[in-house]
């Protein structure tokens, strides 16, 4: 290596050093600047006239004062008699003196503040004084015939430098090294992340004492560790986003995370300039495929089957968009089935070659009773040793999929009802064990009351995701009062497609692009079996009545069943599931199985608006 290369070396090492430095002292600096400007401003013409009047008026009292305490001393020498004329005439004139003498001292006092000396000024005063002091003392310390003692006087030397130095490097440009990478916008933003222009510009802002290092360029952003000093925290410093905004000049629909740094006087402050799921595809699906991509860390993100979920969007966020791969999934194998519980009836109707589907609220009432019988089933034969039942094609783990809660919620206040909200919450409470999973989705997380998310339900959700949201009310709702704190705000996420997932409390609150999954794609997926309790159930778990056979005496009129009723029923006008249960007095779950029998036999049929009709009727 030639000198020019030794020296190129050394001069970028300096520089480099160097500019870390300048953000430590870029505060002293703006300090002292920010003072010596206000003492420059003080020092008008005005205040200057001011001061003289005050000292002139100062020094007269000052003099009235003294003249006013020897005519005092000298009438008491005159006079032992402390009552007589002359002492108490130089008494009152004294007093007088030192009270006009105490006003003239604080008018000068103020007149001084407001035509204060330079900053500089002081400055040299006070290492003169010091290095006075000192000299002094390194006299002083000295022996006869000794060295001179140095280090008071190299004390006070190394003060001068360390000011001078200081002030040097606080006021020192920084070289701004900006990656290649980065786009017109990163390239603005990193420039105003800079000491050199975040320092001077802070104040005007309210953010005075906060000193930011350079941008860094991450896959996700650009992050910068900001310094906080006095009386900032990172709390208070997170509350300031907007002004930190304007400060950047960032575009509004950018966003923008400040956390807790490393240190309690520290911040990370990121901007998602980019994302690290970037060029990735995640349209379409297949079996085992990710629900998303960490936008952050670009690591692909699975949701397991079997975890009870909430998953809340504002309408155009995604939501079913971003749930259908989940659906897919849990209807895909052969021993996972799926029930779809859609009041909207848009979604269901995509799914209904491969899940049980319930849309009208007869068929929710139907199928919740069927799944809650199913249920206590299940639970029963569970063996001594096992939290779970052991799942099969005869006995699937059945996902149910809750479309738009709070319409649920709407349709189970209709009179008859009632027990569909009922049969959702115990299949939230108990129904984990016999393998039938809740999954809730919800536009609106605070609508009504309580919300758009039954409490008993919300209690038992282990798996929160949210994609964009209207307010931070519904973040908190979604992920837990610590949402704010802790950096879940869904309601600054991008829209579409783009959401949060809290699977625990190590889980980071970072955004994820999710798979689009259109309904064409849904309704090209394979057919499945259809998941129903009757026919779902094993043949060994159908009770047979075995009797020995007699011979007939006579022929006996055989029992009216249920299902000769509700076909009766029927016959007679009644053409829905309310109406044969007022008219025939049979529970609504078992009026509905009866229906659905009939309906697979011939016997009954359902008109185009979904009325029942006897089958030998004419279209």
């Amino acid at each position: 290596m030639d000198w020019k290369q030794a020296w190129s070396t050394t001069t970028n090492t300096t520089n480099t050093a160097l500019d870390a430095l300048a953000p430590m002292c870029a505060p002293f600096a703006a300090r002292w600047d920010r003072e010596a400007e206000r003492r420059t401003q003080l020092r008008t013409p005005e205040n200057l006239k001011a001061l003289m009047a005050a000292q002139r008026e100062h020094n007269s009292a000052r003099s009235t004062c003294a003249m006013a305490h020897n005519q005092r001393s000298a009438a008491r020498k005159a006079s032992n008699n402390p009552l007589s004329a002359t002492r108490r005439a130089a008494r009152t004139a004294h007093k007088a003196a030192r009270q006009h003498h105490s006003q003239a001292r604080t008018v000068l006092k103020a007149a001084q503040k407001n035509y204060p000396a330079t900053l500089a000024t002081r400055a040299v005063q006070a290492h003169a004084a010091h290095t006075m002091s000192s000299g002094l003392a390194s006299w002083l310390m000295s022996e006869a015939g000794q060295t001179l003692t140095l280090w008071p006087a190299s004390v006070s030397a190394g003060l001068i430098g360390l000011n001078a130095a200081g002030l040097w490097l606080g006021r020192r440009q920084p070289s701004v090294r900006l990656d290649d990478g980065m786009t017109a916008e990163e390239r603005r933003l990193a420039s105003r992340l800079d000491p050199s222009f975040w320092v001077p510009n802070a104040d005007a802002r309210g953010l005075s004492g906060t000193v930011p290092t350079p941008a860094k360029l991450t896959p996700a952003g650009l992050v910068s560790h900001v310094r906080l000093d006095g009386r900032w925290t990172p709390k208070t410093f997170r509350a300031k986003a907007d002004e930190i905004r304007a400060l950047l000049g960032a575009r509004t629909d950018l966003r923008m995370e400040i956390t807790s740094g490393s240190h309690g006087d520290r911040a990370t402050l990121t901007l998602r300039t980019r994302s690290a799921a970037d060029g990735i595809d995640l349209s379409g699906w297949a079996p085992g495929a990710p629900w998303g991509v960490d936008t952050v860390t670009g690591e692909p993100v699975m949701v397991p089957l079997g975890r009870r979920m909430l998953v809340a969007g504002t309408s155009g966020s995604g939501k079913s968009w971003s749930t259908r791969a989940l659906l897919a999934e849990g209807s895909q194998a052969e021993d996972h089935s799926l029930v779809l519980i859609d009041p909207k009836r848009v979604e269901a109707i995509n799914w209904q070659h491969r899940a049980r589907t319930a849309i009208t609220p007869d068929e929710v009432l139907a199928v919740t009773d069927e799944l809650v019988a199913e249920m206590h089933e299940r639970l029963a034969l569970i063996p001594r040793g096992q939290d779970v039942i052991a799942i099969s094609p005869e006995r699937p783990r059945i996902t149910v999929f809750v479309d738009e809660g709070a319409e649920v919620k709407s349709m189970a206040k209709i009179p008859g009802y009632e027990r569909i909200m009922e049969n959702l919450r115990t299949l939230a409470r108990m129904a984990r064990a016999a393998e039938i999973i809740l999954i809730w989705a919800t536009q609106k997380p605070t609508m009504d009351r309580d919300g758009g998310i039954d409490p008993q339900i919300s209690a038992q959700i282990t798996y929160r995701a949210a994609l964009a949201l209207s307010t931070s009310g519904e973040s908190r709702v979604v992920f837990g009062e610590d949402a704010t704190e802790k950096g879940w705000h869904a309601h600054e996420l991008p829209m579409p497609g783009v959401a949060m997932l809290r699977s625990g409390p190590k889980a980071k609150p970072n955004p994820i692009s999710t798979r689009a999954f259109s309904p064409a794609d849904v309704i090209a997926l394979p057919d499945r079996p259809i998941w129903n309790r009757e026919s779902s159930r094993p043949s060994g778990s159908r009770l047979h009545l075995v009797k020995e056979p007699t011979t007939p005496t006579a022929a006996a009129p055989a029992a009216e069943t249920n299902r000769d009723r509700v076909l009766q029923a029927v016959h007679d006008g009644a053409r829905t599931l309310r109406d044969i249960t007022d008219r025939t007095g049979i529970n609504k779950g078992t009026v509905s199985r009866e229906i659905k029998a009939l309906t697979a036999a011939g016997s009954l049929r359902k008109s185009d608006d979904g009325m029942l009709l006897p089958g030998r009727e004419a279209a």
